[in-house]
């Protein structure tokens, strides 16, 4: 854990340059705007440790599997996000010397990521090798009302001397990932263009063929005016700049302003790409800098303020959620169906960038309960389309009949993760796309989706757990073995609790959506039924038996569900058994001493009694989270919001604090050490979840929205907003009590603490918290 960047309640604040945090705070302060995002790198040269990273919206490389040992089943390829043509790039020199960050003394460094308006900004003093001394501004943003263009501006003043500036702003494709498999670069130059003031490139991948444009314009002030200038134009492969010499005198600021867009083939047609490129960026120019950034500052007002949530008296807590909402919000917008939200968002390489089922346990609620409902809907269409891909995936391992296999990992829709403990056994990923079409209805009412897209997903996945499950004859049950659960400090298991109770709850969800479409679309069932060749009598029959005879692991003296098969015959330490040296795990320990250790990754039985907590009395619940939590390290980012939303519902304050205190600032804390790869951003959709579910109390039961808030002594009040139902709902706790004020013209029945209210059209309701 480290403790370096400021408190703030709307900014993330970095005082004072540590080289050795700079990756964590690349991480930390990137920028984005749904269609492109941009690591916190410098615009100027920087020699010492760095992770370059400009990253664009679906586009992606197939990169070929490298593994010691192939096994059948395997996917060709690990899908990467690519760090596409960088565009910030301006090379600073002073009569020749480099300016670089690190071969300077550096004072008066400050980096500021302003969350309420929305864009990045840095200072500092540099003392170069000679002696001299500059003083540096930065100031930049991804528009998120153009969301294909970003700007930036640059300033830069001597403060003990005069000399000849030197000035490059530059665009360059060539560049690497660093998680390339076999070192090798994916961009291709198809096109560049140079001009006076104007440079673009136009690169495609390899393999994927998709084509990017970025492109540049810039102009140059001095003494507060825009000066003319010639420029030596730079081209070499997949690189263009421009050079520009000027005198600059001691104390006087020159200023950059650069203007740039990044255009891709999945957007739009590959032929207009450079057009379409010149076009942004002229139109950016022409705008200018202060009016982008006003257009910028006034649309995130607009987001905050229908999804900010307030916190008085904790500007530690304030600060973490605020970050969360905010690189959510830069991460996805859900105008794109195609588009989903990798686990590290655009902040970082790490995880391919790719979508994992993550999306439908964590960050689904949040987009539900926050945005325009067809967002939400959206993430459930991606998957729809992906069916066939899911299909296929399962095919490749043995399985038949139309039954899916949804990836653990993909693009596309076809798997490109290569672990065989993950990709042949975490198979849980599948109960987690259909519970989000479950939550969806539930918390929407859309009914019609199931007709219309769900059931055939329900089907399919529903045929994939009545073949992965096998019947004990010795036992006379139903039983799954070899699967990996949640917790991924365990593989090769026998009888996952979770993975068996969610496979359950999938066959008994797909029978209850197949009597709904039967019953009220008739003639889309039928052809539902037709097109996959859907055996209802036979089919659920079997369905029926593994429900009925589904083995479950339980312990009847401890009064728990079993994690697994041979779990309580382990050595049963708790977390406090450990040494602060020995954590994290994954970076200390031997993979075989996991394995053998009783330590759990992440919630697992947790997290199935997180999604089903209507299916168990609190006894139950209160037992299993007392065994298990202690026992929990953890070490994956999606842990601590379902230990904060349990601990919150059997009344753990202090608990609830702690985990959630510890998902909100988990990147700007760094506590599992490993946010230099980029931010844990689907995690951070916990973080709402542990605030809303936790504190909040939200739930939804029977078409009624509900709430039980109550407050951690840590704070004086707080306030959240949400929208159900085509209402827009604002919550206020504090004082002693909750306050549910409805934003909208219509009525919404809801239940506040156990009672059952309407909540008026725009009017309120008002309750004290119990006294119980």
């Amino acid at each position: 854990m480290k403790d370096y960047i400021k408190h703030d309640e709307w900014s993330i604040i970095e005082e004072g340059f540590i080289p050795a945090y700079n990756r964590i705070s690349e991480s930390i302060f990137s920028i984005g705007n749904g269609r492109f995002g941009q690591r916190a790198n410098f615009e100027e040269q920087y020699s010492g440790d760095t992770l370059p990273g400009n990253y664009l919206a679906g586009i992606y490389y197939p990169d070929k599997t490298r593994v010691g040992w192939w096994k059948n089943g395997y996917p060709e390829y690990f899908a990467k996000v690519l760090n596409a043509t960088e565009w910030i790039g301006i090379d600073v020199s002073f009569d020749g010397e480099v300016l670089d960050l690190a071969k300077c003394e550096v004072e008066d460094f400050r980096r500021e990521l302003n969350m309420k308006e929305g864009y990045l900004e840095r200072s500092f003093v540099a003392r170069m090798e000679s002696g001299r001394r500059v003083k540096v501004h930065a100031k930049r943003f991804c528009s998120i009302v153009q969301d294909e263009v970003g700007a930036l501006r640059y300033s830069i003043t001597p403060l003990d001397f005069s000399g000849t500036l030197s000035l490059t702003p530059y665009v360059n494709a060539d560049v690497i990932n660093e998680d390339a498999n076999y070192d090798e670069k994916f961009w291709v130059e198809v096109d560049k263009k140079v001009k006076r003031r104007q440079g673009y490139v136009l690169a495609e991948t390899k393999k994927t063929q998709f084509q990017a444009c970025t492109g540049m314009k810039f102009s140059i002030h001095q003494g507060g005016k825009e000066i003319d200038f010639n420029a030596y134009r730079l081209q070499k492969e997949k690189y263009v700049g421009c050079t520009v010499d000027l005198p600059c005198e001691e104390g006087q600021e020159t200023v950059v302003y650069k203007y740039a867009s990044n255009v891709t083939s999945m957007n739009h047609d590959k032929g207009e790409l450079m057009d379409l490129c010149k076009q942004h960026v002229k139109s950016a120019f022409k705008q200018g800098f202060d009016a982008l950034l006003a257009e910028q500052a006034q649309a995130w007002k607009n987001k905050w303020e229908e999804a900010d949530i307030h916190i008085e008296g904790d500007v530690a807590a304030q600060q973490g959620i605020r970050f969360n909402i905010f690189q959510l919000y830069q991460t996805y917008t859900g105008e794109d169906e195609r588009l989903n939200i990798g686990p590290k968002g655009f902040t970082g390489e790490k995880y391919g960038g790719s979508t994992y089922w993550d999306t439908e346990a964590y960050c689904f609620p949040f987009y539900l309960a926050t945005a325009d409902q067809h967002v939400a809907r959206n993430l459930l269409v991606y998957r729809y389309k992906h069916l066939q891909k899911a299909i296929e995936n399962a095919e490749k391992l043995g399985f038949t009949d139309g039954a899916a296999l949804y990836p653990m990992v993909t693009m596309n829709g076809e798997e490109s993760h290569n672990e065989w403990e993950i990709t042949f056994e975490e198979i849980h990923r599948n109960g987690a796309i259909a519970y989000a079409i479950y939550d969806y209805i539930r918390y929407t009412g859309e009914k019609e989706y199931l007709s219309e897209y769900g059931l055939e997903v329900l089907i399919a996945i529903a045929r994939f757990w009545a073949q992965r499950v096998h019947f004990s004859e010795r036992n006379g049950q139903y039983m799954m073995h070899g699967v990996t659960g949640p917790n991924e400090y365990e593989n090769n298991i026998n009888n996952n609790w979770y993975t068996n109770y969610i496979a359950r709850w999938c066959l008994s969800f797909a029978m209850e959506a197949i009597e709904y479409v039967e019953q009220n679309a008739p003639d889309r069932y039928k052809a539902i039924e037709e097109q996959i060749k859907f055996y209802k009598h036979t089919e659920t029959k079997q369905w029926k038996a593994i429900i009925e005879q589904l083995y479950l692991p339980k312990d009847e003296e401890l009064g728990i569900f079993v994690q697994h098969d041979g779990f309580l015959d382990k050595e049963l330490l708790t977390v406090d058994d450990l040494r602060p040296e020995d954590r994290p795990l994954n970076q200390n320990w031997s993979w075989d001493r996991i394995l053998r250790s009783v330590f759990i990754k992440q919630a697992d039985v947790l997290q199935g009694l997180y999604f089903f907590e209507d299916h168990f009395d609190d006894g139950t619940i209160r037992r299993n989270f007392d065994y298990y939590e202690p026992r929990t390290v953890h070490e994956s980012s999606l842990s601590p919001c379902v230990h904060a939303i349990l601990a919150a519902k059997l009344g753990r304050e202090e608990k609830a604090y702690e985990m959630y205190l510890r998902t909100a600032r988990l990147d700007l804390d760094d506590y599992n050490n490993d946010t230099e790869d980029g931010c844990h951003t689907t995690s951070m959709a916990g973080t709402w979840m542990a605030f809303v579910k936790g504190f909040g109390g939200m739930r939804t039961y029977n078409d009624r929205l509900a709430f039980r808030p109550f407050i951690t002594k840590n704070w004086k009040s707080y306030s959240f907003k949400v929208r159900y139902r085509g209402s827009y709902i604002e919550v206020r706790v504090g004082g002693g009590k909750t306050q549910i004020i409805n934003h909208s013209e219509q009525e919404v029945p809801m239940v506040l603490y156990g009672e059952e209210q309407t909540l008026p059209a725009n009017g309120q309701l008002e309750a004290a918290f119990p006294t119980h």
